[in-house]
């Protein structure tokens, strides 16, 4: 019997065709791709795939080809990005980066990145964008949730109310976002405020008076910030769980695969209590 064909999963090829570095450590980097689809979503994001020093994988790049003929350490390195823009008649995927020196794979490499560059990915997915008919909105997150929350702001129609708390380092992270809607801002700088990541933002939330329960909730970043909040929404205040939209992008001292595997013991942790 013939042996089966690795199942497919071609990834999809963005080249880079300009940088610009927006704050000192966010840069971003526009992309050209004719394979791209939007799917809508404010929070759309890819699955970076960086290749390991010195391996030379065949293309186009399939995931399914590579996990098939390649040992596991040498399968590319995949990072988790959300989409700053996709504009579809210039045919541009625009993606935000923080960088902070050498840390890291994704910063150094936009970075360095220059036109003509490759950068393989798979996606999109996502599954938020603001609801329309929501009588108001609540975006909170840090940097890493800057290009959904700022997607997100610039979607909202001219008379739409948020009011979004943003944390960043200090004031040069700050950026400005386009958009129609009337939108209140509020910066927190973590330099100088002796706090820890996302702490002012856990009490933003919880000294906030709620305009109304019609609300649409976004918030998005660090673990640990994201689950004080959720606590907040839910078990003080009460939100139905299908007008919030959580999710901890990431975990103070780990990299994505430490916070991916984490979060997959403690699922299976849950399912095991769950089955007692």
């Amino acid at each position: 019997m013939p042996t089966p064909a690795p199942r497919s999963r071609r990834a999809k090829l963005g080249v880079v065709r300009r940088t610009e570095r927006i704050t000192p450590h966010m840069i971003r980097v526009v992309l050209s791709c004719d394979e791209f689809t939007g799917n809508g979503m404010t929070d759309m994001y890819v699955k970076l795939l960086f290749p390991q020093p010195g391996v030379e994988y065949p293309e186009p790049l399939d995931m399914g080809v590579v996990r098939e003929q390649f040992p596991s350490e040498q399968w590319p390195t995949m990072r988790t990005y959300t989409v700053r823009s996709w504009d579809e008649a210039a045919q541009e995927l625009t993606i935000d980066f923080v960088h902070h020196g050498d840390e890291g794979i994704a910063g150094p490499w936009a970075a360095n990145a220059k036109p003509g560059d490759k950068l393989w990915f798979n996606g999109p997915g996502g599954a938020y964008t603001p609801d329309a008919a929501a009588g108001w909105h609540l975006l909170v997150g840090d940097e890493s949730a800057l290009p959904a929350i700022g997607s997100a702001i610039e979607s909202l129609p001219a008379g739409t109310s948020a009011t979004v708390f943003l944390e960043v380092e200090d004031a040069t992270e700050e950026q400005k976002f386009g958009g129609s809607g009337d939108v209140d801002l509020v910066w927190f700088h973590r330099a100088g405020a002796g706090a820890e990541c996302g702490v002012r933002l856990v009490e933003a939330v919880a000294g906030l008076e709620f305009p109304s329960d019609d609300v649409h909730v976004f918030v998005h970043g660090e673990a640990g910030f994201v689950f004080g909040i959720r606590k907040n929404l839910f078990a003080e205040r009460g939100l139905p769980r299908d007008r919030v939209s959580l999710s901890g992008y990431w975990r103070i001292g780990k990299n994505e695969d430490g916070w991916q595997a984490e979060k997959a013991e403690t699922a299976r942790k849950e399912r095991e209590a769950a089955g007692n």
